[in-house]
């Protein structure tokens, strides 16, 4: 059959956009509504507009943490963290109640996730009673054990320590998001952090800790870490072109580097 060459080489010309993933490696925004091409006239500032909001919206976010973490640096203060009474932890009553024992600071909050591991942790509630439905929720009891464990035989007992080592964590989150500096792995210790206060002490019942309290911490620290916050308007946008330069070159350490980025 005879094809008209100069006519199949115009087809192949005309650009055609078969997919949202074709769409991206083409840098064509789409119209959301029909999976078009916009026109190309609007491609720099509609371009241009999500850029700048996603740069502004992140870094509120990025920074709002980094404060966060910063407000809660000052009742957990080395050397002695905030506990008295010479270091002294909650017990348990007869009720299973917490006895503060005149300690305070990290050392109390510390002692009520041991206090309240033994009891039925019931999280992730979604009382559905009213629409006639169930009443859920999932019970961490065990992580809560596992986690008292590791605090009763490693933390409590060596609090002087593991103070400075809690202390530094969240103070290198503070300047990690403040920055924008090594934001990823800042990040990843916020959810670590986060995670460990949400298996010890949500919604413990006194004081009570509102669950969310503590999983939304989780949420907005893992959407940090996805996202790499210092990459838009932080030191890691500045540094991190080198960074790969040397990476690309066999550098090992920059490699890393660049991970935490």
């Amino acid at each position: 059959m005879n094809v008209d060459r100069r006519a199949a080489t115009s087809f192949q010309r005309i650009p055609i956009c078969v997919s949202w993933r074709d769409a991206m490696q083409r840098e064509t925004p789409l119209d959301t509504t029909t999976d078009a091409p916009l026109p190309a006239t609007a491609h720099p500032t509609a371009a241009l507009w999500e850029q700048r909001l996603r740069t502004i919206v992140i870094t509120i976010v990025r920074l709002g943490v980094a404060y966060m973490f910063f407000t809660n640096l000052f009742w957990k203060l080395p050397p002695r963290f905030g506990c008295a009474n010479d270091f002294a932890f909650p017990t348990a009553n007869a009720e299973g109640r917490p006895v503060a024992n005149g300690s305070t600071g990290l050392c109390y909050w510390t002692g009520l996730e041991s206090v309240y591991a033994p009891q039925e942790r019931r999280v992730l509630i979604a009382d559905t009673r009213a629409a006639g439905g169930p009443d859920f929720a999932i019970d961490i009891r065990p992580l809560a054990q596992l986690n008292a464990a590791f605090l009763d035989g490693l933390v409590i007992p060596n609090i002087r320590i593991f103070g400075w080592l809690i202390f530094g964590a969240e103070a290198f989150i503070v300047l990690s998001l403040a920055l924008g500096l090594l934001s990823r792995l800042g990040a990843l210790t916020a959810v670590g952090i986060a995670a460990q206060l949400w298996i010890g002490l949500a919604n413990i019942p006194q004081p009570f800790e509102w669950e969310w309290s503590y999983g939304l911490m989780v949420l907005v620290a893992l959407a940090l870490f996805a996202i790499a916050p210092g990459r838009y308007f932080g030191l890691d946008a500045l540094l991190r072109p080198r960074v790969l330069r040397a990476a690309a070159q066999g550098n090992r350490l920059a490699r890393l580097i660049a991970l935490a980025m």
